[in-house]
């Protein structure tokens, strides 16, 4: 029972500071016109060109790269782009007003909408890639990037992401259905421990006088914690010596703990799509006892590079990228981010907490429903077809409702309370919860 708390903390540390990476990634962009010239420069052929343009494209390139002409960059339509518009939207709200889990949802979403699992994957980790390029800025002259750190780090990640990359390729071109079956566990797993602590933090948030006993574990960036000490004990050479600036003589850790510590990010980058954002932060943390400082730094400098990696080398030369679906979800991503985060100055830390709870376990209940149909048609359980199409559009519609409903709730109160966000009115908290 202690291993699955300390478990659930784990990922929910990792949640809050890849949330935190979308915010800052999201304001860069927002905030320097440049930037946003490039995005609509890359926008403007998606829109103009539609079919037409997509096919040039696909005709003009290698036949490796976007073999799959039932894929991308050929298959496109208005709908689509829209549609993923949407699916950003609503993880930037997720992301923003919650400060975690937005990215969780959109495989999920896209894989409910029909697409194929690798493809959906392939595709999230290239819109985190070009929301990476777009939104990072240099933290070096900051003294916040430990090169050394980051360079062993990315030799763990990059055959991390390779084996992940061919995992699922393999078994997409030996199964189709079980490659979704495959990610769809991935994701069950993964969901299921997250709203599970959710919803345990939400109800310690209904009780007040036992919210002082939460585990130190969330807040172990100022100091390491014992597995950090012991694990910095070992003396592997070579030693990789970080945290200079914070620490007289700095900090030092085998290079062994941080090739493992990469591989394994990479690997659950390239399986499920997330980019390894959300491991990287309480891995170094957590495990490595990196300061936050430092961290922050060389996590937007790692994730540049594992997500570029797992996204073009694993997908896009492999035709498995949705170009068109990318661009749609970082555009809906960068308003709904910004809505949401405003909307955190208005609604209550426990109506938060009682949100992001709601939004997991929609996701959950939703992977958690596809995965009998997907189960019963690899002939591992038995199941009749109409049982499993009635469990799948079970799991669609509370998924998508539950997603619609928290998204019209945040854009309500968004345009409800513009005065008192804009310094009109006396900054307070709503008192309302969403049913």
């Amino acid at each position: 029972m202690n291993f699955f708390r300390h478990f659930n903390q784990f990922l929910l540390m990792g949640a809050r500071a890849h949330a935190k990476w979308e915010l800052d990634i999201s304001n860069t962009i927002l905030r320097d016109k440049k930037r946003l010239v490039i995005l609509c420069l890359l926008l403007v052929p998606i829109l103009l060109g539609g079919i037409a343009f997509a096919e040039d494209v696909a005709g003009m390139m290698p036949s490796m790269l976007g073999g799959k002409t039932a894929y991308t960059p050929a298959f496109y339509t208005p709908t689509i782009f829209f549609a993923s518009i949407a699916v950003g939207v609503v993880a930037g709200l997720i992301t923003g007003c919650i400060g975690a889990g937005g990215g969780f949802i959109i495989a999920p979403a896209l894989m409910s909408a029909g697409v194929k699992g690798i493809l959906a994957v392939g595709t999230d980790l290239f819109h985190i890639f070009a929301k990476a390029i777009m939104g990072s800025v240099l933290h070096r002259k900051l003294g916040n990037v430990s090169v050394a750190l980051a360079v062993v780090f990315l030799i763990g990640s990059i055959g991390g992401a390779t084996l992940g990359g061919w995992i699922n390729r393999t078994i997409y071109e030996a199964n189709p259905v079980l490659s979704d079956t495959f990610i769809t566990t991935i994701y069950v797993v993964m969901l299921g421990f997250l709203c599970s602590y959710a919803l345990y933090d939400w109800y310690r948030s209904t009780r007040p006088a036992k919210q002082a006993s939460a585990d130190p574990a969330i807040h172990a960036a100022g100091t390491m914690t014992g597995l950090a000490q012991k694990l910095q004990g070992v003396n592997l050479p070579p030693m990789i010596t970080f945290d200079e600036g914070v620490t007289p003589g700095g900090r030092k850790i085998s290079w062994l703990f941080l090739v493992l510590s990469g591989a394994l990010v990479g690997l659950a980058a390239a399986i499920m799509g997330v980019g390894g954002g959300f491991l990287t932060f309480p891995i170094f943390v957590y495990v490595l006892g990196v300061s936050s400082a430092t961290t922050v730094g060389t996590d937007i400098f790692q994730i540049i590079f594992t997500a570029g990696y797992a996204g073009l080398g694993q997908y896009a030369i492999y035709g498995f990228i949705f170009y068109t679906l990318a661009m749609g979800m970082l555009l809906g991503s960068l308003i709904g981010i910004q809505v949401g985060s405003l909307v955190t100055k208005v609604v209550s830390g426990q109506t938060i907490c009682g949100l992001y709870a709601i939004a997991t376990s929609a996701g959950f209940i939703n992977r958690a429903f596809a995965l009998p149909p997907k189960l019963a048609k690899m002939g591992y359980i038995d199941m009749s077809k109409d049982t499993g199409k009635m469990l799948d559009l079970v799991g669609n519609v509370i998924f998508f409702v539950v997603l619609g409903a928290f998204a019209l709730w945040v854009f309500y109160i968004f345009f409800s309370n513009i005065a008192t966000l804009k310094g009109e009115k006396p900054l307070h908290k709503t008192k309302e919860v969403p049913a």
